[in-house]
């Protein structure tokens, strides 16, 4: 008589490497999810209380998204701490138990990581903005003013406004694509390369199945700093920016999608492939005809691509055409548009 061994379902979903592939996916927002402490604010213990119900949804995975510290300027998506749970939500050791009890429960962790900027209270901002000439100095897109003082170049940012704030400390501008105190690191250089895929392992060394990648096309910019050429109105949409923002009133060659991007994906892809099923999801914020650079970031890391043109159509009414091939096996390989 032959016995068989006992199989946990568990963990075979725990070395599946495809467990994402029309996976379910539950988004929690901490702040407005369930309160543990009566404070007013959801936390990393009110989700642990509420796991068991959202298993018994049939959902494979969570995405959590941003609990680390953080000004909370732009609501948790401006980091002060990449490896540390603000305290409005708990400690790291909240975040250890929620790991542990979703994992016991058959659902996967993703995480929101926001790598294309920080918070300008983030010590490498802080360090950086001092001098031209700390460690840091060149680990923020830092550009001197032109003759008549006026900005680097035209760029703006999405939040309204130009895209550079001066900066009286070093004399220069610095770079933000969203909020003033979001300023944007410099991935050009590689010593902040390696800083943001070392914050990737602290958190899959933490038992994180994945994560979301926050604005991935707005990882590099060009390092001439070209101006942005202007967008004809026929081929203006809002998918980006609200209708009265002049941002959607530029073709945005340079300030973002830039082929330096996908390099670097290759490289978290790497780091990601050194732990069992990890995947990611990434977050392009695109107009309809950005798509050539688009279609070649699942071959590069990310498993799946969550576009905002695809989730935020009202401007076409349909999802944009060069999307249904950007969907197909031969356009993204073994890739996922969701």
């Amino acid at each position: 008589m032959t016995i068989m061994p006992e199989i946990n379902p568990n963990e075979i979903l725990a070395m599946d490497k495809d467990w994402w592939r029309g996976a379910v996916i539950y988004q929690i927002y901490p702040r407005s999810y369930q309160d543990s402490n009566d404070d007013g604010i959801g936390d990393l213990a009110g989700i642990i209380h509420r796991l068991d119900h959202i298993a018994s949804l049939g959902v494979d995975a969570i995405w959590i998204s941003p609990f680390f510290k953080s000004p909370m300027l732009d609501f948790g998506y401006d980091v002060s701490d990449y490896r540390d749970v603000d305290p409005m939500f708990g400690t790291l050791s909240d975040f250890d138990a929620l790991i542990e009890k979703a994992h016991r429960l058959g659902l996967k962790i993703l995480i929101d990581l926001v790598l294309s900027h920080s918070s300008d209270q983030h010590p490498w901002f802080v360090e950086s903005r001092e001098s031209r000439d700390n460690p840091k100095a060149d680990w923020y897109v830092w550009a001197d003013a032109k003759p008549d003082g006026s900005p680097p170049n035209n760029w703006l940012s999405i939040f309204g406004g130009s895209a550079w704030e001066w900066s009286p400390e070093r004399m220069q501008y610095y770079l933000h694509n969203f909020l003033v105190a979001q300023p944007d690191l410099n991935l050009h250089n590689p010593d902040v390369q390696d800083a943001l895929l070392d914050v990737c392992r602290f958190w899959l060394d933490r038992g994180v199945d994945g994560f979301r990648l926050d604005t991935i096309n707005f990882y590099f910019h060009d390092k001439l700093l070209r101006d942005n050429p202007a967008l004809a109105p026929e081929r203006r949409n809002f998918t980006i920016a609200p209708e009265v923002n002049p941002y959607n009133w530029q073709d945005h060659l340079y300030d973002k999608n830039q082929s330096e991007n996908l390099d670097f994906l290759h490289r978290m892809r790497a780091v990601m492939d050194e732990y069992p099923a990890a995947t990611a999801v990434g977050n392009w914020a695109m107009r309809n005809m950005d798509w050539r650079f688009g279609r070649n970031i699942p071959r590069a890391a990310i498993r799946c691509i969550c576009a905002t043109a695809l989730i935020s159509c009202r401007a076409r009414r349909r999802v944009p055409r060069p999307w249904g091939r950007l969907s197909t096996r031969d356009s993204i390989g073994d890739g996922w548009a969701c």
